[in-house]
This record gives C-alpha cells, sequence and structure tokens, in this order.
C-alpha cells in the first residue's frame, strides 16, 4: 500500500511514532513518503489570491506541488499534528491554507475521491479532538470519503517519556486501525460528501464563483451535468 504521510511538525515525537507504527504495519518502506512541515513547506499563504487563476501561479507552488504529487499517488495518506494551543501545529493550518483550491468549493481534485485518509494528533492531556477537528475538516472538503481519526493524550513531553502501558496499548490500537484500514479497497464515496458535491455544484452553475475560470474548470470535467469524479469513467 502506497502512503503518503504528512506532518505537522518536524521534531519525531509522540505524533510521528504512532503514525510510523501504523504506516510501517500496512506498507514497505520504501512505500511510504513522508513530508515534515515546515521543513519541506516553510511558508503560510499570502492571500495573494493567485491560485485561484492558475495554481501554478502561487510563489510557493514547487513545494506544494511536490506534497499534492505524493498524495495523488498513495492509496493512504496520513496527516499528523500534536496539539499546539487546541489546534493543529501552524505549520499543518498553513499547508491546508494553501491547498485550499482543492476544496469543493473551488477545484476539487477528481482523484481524492478515491483515497483513504487518516488524522493523528497526541496531546500530553487534552485537545487531540481540537486538533483532529481543524484537520479533518478540510480532508472532508477535499472529498476524501473514508477517513479515520485517532487522538489519545500520552501524558510526556516526548515519545521516550511515554509510559509502556500506554505504549501498548497504542500498539494494539494501531494494530486495529490497521487491519480496518487494510480490508477496505476503493472506498465508496457517502451522502454527506455527495451532498456537499451536489450543492457546490449549485452554486457554480449560479456563478457564484471566486472566478469565472473555476466554472470552466467544473464544466470541463462534466460535473455541472450528470458526470462525478468518483465515477469511474469507461
Amino acid at each position: 500500500m502506497k502512503i503518503a504521510m504528512i506532518h505537522g511538525q518536524n521534531h519525531m515525537g509522540s505524533t510521528y511514532h504512532i503514525a510510523r507504527l501504523l504506516a510501517d504495519k500496512l506498507a514497505e518502506k520504501e512505500e511510504i513518503r513522508e513530508f515534515f512541515l515546515p521543513r519541506d513547506l516553510p511558508h503560510v499563504c499570502l492571500g495573494c489570491y493567485q491560485c485561484i487563476e492558475d495554481d501554478a501561479k502561487c510563489p510557493y507552488y514547487q513545494e506544494k506541488q511536490a506534497i499534492a504529487t505524493a498524495m495523488e499517488g498513495a492509496e493512504l495518506l496520513i496527516f499528523t499534528t500534536p496539539n499546539y494551543c487546541m489546534g493543529p501545529t501552524a505549520q499543518m493550518k498553513a499547508l491546508l491554507d494553501l491547498l485550499f483550491t482543492f476544496w469543493m468549493t473551488h477545484r476539487p481534485r477528481a482523484w481524492m475521491f478515491g483515497k483513504k485518509a487518516v488524522v493523528i494528533s497526541t496531546t500530553a492531556g487534552m485537545g487531540a479532538g481540537r486538533a483532529i477537528r481543524g484537520v479533518k475538516s478540510s480532508l472532508v472538503n477535499w472529498g476524501i470519503p473514508y477517513i479515520k481519526s485517532y487522538g489519545t493524550g500520552v501524558q510526556a513531553k516526548n515519545w521516550a517519556g511515554v509510559k509502556a502501558e500506554k505504549k501498548a496499548k497504542i500498539e494494539k490500537d494501531m494494530e486495529k486501525l490497521a487491519r480496518k484500514l487494510g480490508r477496505v479497497g476503493r472506498p465508496r464515496v457517502g451522502l454527506k460528501t455527495r451532498f456537499i458535491f451536489a450543492m457546490m455544484a449549485n452554486m457554480h452553475r449560479a456563478g457564484w464563483d471566486s472566478s469565472p475560470v473555476e466554472r470552466q474548470y467544473w464544466e470541463a470535467r462534466g460535473w455541472l451535468g450528470k458526470a462525478r469524479p468518483w465515477k469511474r469513467q469507461g
């Protein structure tokens, strides 16, 4: 199974180690592609709106396109972020901001509708759920139909400090999650995604676009008619 991992931090802490436990149960080392933020994308969105007309006009296009290409080629996407002040890391948020044209509101990528994703977060005490929600919102609006999450308090500042019994529980949890992910082939697009997509199609039909380019994008793919990105052609 090809996996793209996007880590919302450079250091290899508890969140990273949990994600690796999961990935290593599902794929060989050479099948896993990892990105660390901000190392691999040391930028924040400038709000210049250049990507609305053409993604390649983004001043950080090369870095974010490398991540997008890896995601496109993967079957499973794993996003990791420790809880930073009851939310995802600023680095992870920066990536999501820079990929905002992936939202169904704008120009969703057809390949997103066939992906599986996992969002993992840890915290010393509380807040992992809030960090997860901050990432999951974007993934839902990208059109990813199958999203699992795992959040836990580790009561430690790093992986070395996590108690043995806690690590044992995490190991079992990752084994269970890996089995679940391994049983799922190409995920089925559910009612929620279909509903959001239908609303966005109506919006584009009405011309409520950030730019005419967006309506042209939808029209070119037949999405304003009966074609849908999750339906395989031919």
